[in-house]
C-alpha cells in the first residue's frame, strides 16, 4: 500500500472529516453528513499522503466545494473539479479523491435508494459518471451552504432542504421493499441468500431480483456480498484476533480473503 495514499477501510479516512448523522425524520435515507476538518488535513498531509481511495457502496454522494478544486477518478476517469464546481456521484465502483491541503469538502451520503426517495432521483442511470449537482439541487441553495458559517450551519440548511423536499413524497413500493430487504439481510447476520430473504418479505426471488435492479441499480446477490465484503472487513480491521469470517456468512477464511480480493482488488497479505 502506497504511504501516499489513504485507503478506506484499511485506513481510517474519517480521521480528516468532522461527521453528524442526520435527523430522525432523514435516518432511513442519510447515512451522514460530513465535512474537511482544516486540522485534521493538516495531520493527514503532515503524514505524507494525498489521497483517498474508497470502494464500491452503490451510494449516491454530494460533494460540496467549499474552497479550490480537485482531481477525482470515477468508473476509471479522471475528472478535474473547477473551484466552484459540486457535484454528485453513486460510488459505484473504486473511487480515488486527489486531495489538496487546502481542500474544504462538505458531503451528503445517502444509503442506495435514498437519495430517490427524498429527491424523486433514481441512481441507476448515475453508475460510473461525475455529475454537476446544480443539475439535482437549486444553484441558491448549494450558495448558501457554501456561504454558511459553519458546518453545522451548512447541516441545518442541507436538512431544512431534504425535509422540506421529503414532505408529502409518498414512500415508493420498491424502495420500502429494497430498504427492508437490507435490513432483513444485516439482522440475520449476513447469513442469508437472495431467495431466503424474499421469502421472509412474502416476495419472490424474481421480484426481489427486479426491485434491487429498479431502485439501486444491480442484483440483490451482487449488492448483498459488497455489503458483506465491506462490513466482514471493517470488523477484522478493528478487532483482527477476534474476528471470525463464519460470523458474517461465510464458509471459511478462504472464502472471506477471496471476496475481499474481488471487493478490494487487494490481498488480506499485501496489507498486513
Amino acid at each position: 500500500m502506497s504511504d501516499l495514499a489513504m485507503i478506506e477501510i484499511f485506513q481510517d479516512i474519517r480521521e480528516i472529516y468532522d461527521f453528524t448523522a442526520p435527523c430522525g425524520e432523514l435516518l432511513p435515507y442519510v447515512d451522514f453528513f460530513s465535512e474537511t476538518s482544516a486540522e485534521k488535513c493538516d495531520s493527514y498531509f503532515d503524514q505524507g499522503h494525498a489521497s483517498v481511495t474508497m470502494f464500491e457502496s452503490w451510494t449516491p454522494t454530494f460533494y460540496i466545494n467549499l474552497s479550490g478544486g480537485y482531481l477525482i477518478d470515477v468508473g476509471g476517469k479522471r475528472s478535474s473539479i473547477n473551484d466552484d464546481q459540486d457535484i454528485l456521484i453513486l460510488r459505484n465502483g473504486t473511487v480515488k479523491r486527489h486531495n489538496r491541503p487546502e481542500d474544504r469538502i462538505f458531503t451528503v451520503k445517502f444509503y442506495p435508494g435514498g437519495l430517490e426517495a427524498v429527491l424523486g432521483f433514481n441512481q441507476i442511470s448515475m453508475a460510473n459518471q461525475v455529475i454537476t449537482l446544480d443539475h439535482i439541487l437549486p444553484a441558491s441553495l448549494l450558495g448558501s451552504i457554501r456561504a454558511a458559517a459553519s458546518f453545522e450551519d451548512r447541516v441545518r440548511i442541507t436538512e431544512t432542504y431534504l425535509l422540506g423536499a421529503r414532505k408529502g413524497r409518498a414512500t415508493d413500493h420498491y424502495t420500502r421493499l429494497v430498504r427492508e430487504a437490507i435490513g432483513e439481510y444485516t439482522a440475520a447476520g449476513m447469513q442469508l441468500n437472495t431467495s431466503e430473504v424474499a421469502e421472509r418479505l412474502f416476495i419472490t426471488s424474481k421480484s426481489i431480483n427486479r426491485y434491487f435492479n429498479r431502485v439501486i441499480g444491480v442484483a440483490p446477490k451482487t449488492y448483498f456480498s459488497v455489503l458483506r465484503a465491506r462490513t466482514a472487513l471493517t470488523a477484522m480491521v478493528s478487532d483482527r484476533s477476534n474476528f471470525k469470517p463464519w460470523e458474517y456468512g461465510y464458509y471459511d477464511p478462504a472464502h472471506f480473503y477471496k471476496d475481499v480480493f474481488k471487493f478490494t482488488g487487494r490481498k488480506i497479505s499485501e496489507v498486513f
